[in-house]
């Protein structure tokens, strides 16, 4: 039992370290470091648009893979400049680590249902409730925990029984804290799940027949919604030992049925194709995932800052932004609960405080005109 014990967790320790690409150089060949940490840490499009990028296939690989042509290709990270920086760097935000609060998330079901058209309702780390009349979309369910020594700051205080039944299960990407088989296992088999390509096994083994696979700028539509995946600057990987990138990621695109557009940005670095994405549709929400952004050498190729999200937020044109990724796992340097304080002060800074969403667990954004701001608590 013990020998089990020992490489059950051995496993999950592999599989932690792909999540933050914690890895000898000989198994990992994910987005990591640029050579200097002043490089730009993005690919420039230089006047190649994100649709004909698509249309070319230019995120498809060889064997299998996918590459990122959003970002730079990243060398190698020792294994030993990850544990310095996990072990023995000096973390700014320290001082702070001790006052992280620990929230169980509690939703008001029934409230919930009385609300007519579109609604968002931000459960806990990345994971988001669309009520779309009466239809709910549900955004990378993530309810259990990841592995057994990352803490989970947002435990749910509800059973998952209490939850309306789910039409549409999305996922963005095959990152743990984004693509979680025991949460996905607690849903009907029978549930339509869209993800990217490259999952199928995973949803086999689920018993998940009901799914639709998109490439980038691909749509799915029921009649009444339509869904497309948008390119994103990202990477995904699940298993160490095969390496990165074997599986497509993405942002979303909803076009509801009550007449919204609401655009969510999963995880991704920042990338010079936002302001593309605004010209091409009318985005009421953006949904922006902010958090494990620090330190920047480490997490810029991956996930945006406070400045990059408002930047972004401005390109894209949205009316109102929510930022979601946050409060649950503490992934970079910065405490769970900094990442929706930090963006305020950008925010305030740059006059537009007044069309963020401030959101907390569990409550539920009700999409009105541009000057609202109504939440169910």
């Amino acid at each position: 039992m013990a020998r089990r014990t020992f490489l059950q967790k051995s496993i999950q320790g592999l599989k932690a370290m792909a999540l933050l690409n914690m890895l000898p150089g000989s198994l990992a060949r994910a987005a990591v470091e640029p050579s200097r940490t002043d490089d730009l840490h993005y690919k420039l499009l230089d006047g190649v648009s994100l649709r004909e990028l698509a249309a070319q296939k230019a995120h498809h690989g060889e064997d299998g893979r996918f590459v990122n042509p959003l970002g730079h290709s990243r060398r190698r990270r020792r294994f030993g400049e990850l544990l310095h920086w996990k072990l023995f760097a000096e973390n700014e935000y320290g001082p702070h680590l001790d006052r992280q609060p620990l929230i169980p998330v509690r939703v008001d079901w029934r409230k919930l249902e009385k609300s007519d058209g579109v609604s968002v309702t931000f459960l806990k780390h990345a994971s988001i409730l669309i009520k779309d009349q009466d239809a709910h979309l549900i955004v990378d369910p993530v309810f259990r925990d990841m592995f057994w020594f990352i803490e989970d700051f947002s435990p749910l205080a509800f059973d998952v029984r209490e939850m309306p039944p789910i039409d549409h299960i999305l996922i963005t990407h095959g990152h743990y804290d984004h693509l979680n088989t025991p949460t996905l296992a607690d849903f009907d088999p029978k549930t339509h799940v869209i993800a990217p390509l490259g999952y199928n096994d995973i949803f086999d083994d689920l018993g998940m027949r009901q799914r639709t696979h998109l490439d980038w700028y691909e749509m799915y539509s029921d009649g009444r919604r339509n869904i497309t995946l948008l390119p994103c600057n990202h990477w995904t990987m699940r298993n160490p030992l095969v390496g990165p990138n074997r599986a497509l990621w993405g942002s979303y695109l909803i076009e509801t049925a009550g007449g919204k557009t609401i655009y969510i940005s999963g995880d991704t670095a920042f990338f010079d194709g936002f302001s593309e994405i605004g010209r091409q549709f009318d985005i009421d929400l953006a949904i922006i995932n902010l958090g494990a952004y620090a330190p920047r050498w480490f997490m810029a190729p991956s996930h945006m800052d406070p400045k990059e999200t408002v930047t972004a937020f401005r390109q894209l044109g949205a009316k109102q932004l929510i930022v979601v990724h946050w409060g649950t796992f503490r992934l970079g340097d910065e405490p769970v609960h900094f990442p929706p304080l930090e963006l305020g002060e950008v925010m305030k800074k740059e006059g537009l405080l007044d069309r963020l969403v401030d959101i907390r667990h569990g409550e539920t954004h009700i999409l009105t005109a541009p000057s609202g701001n109504d939440l169910l608590e």
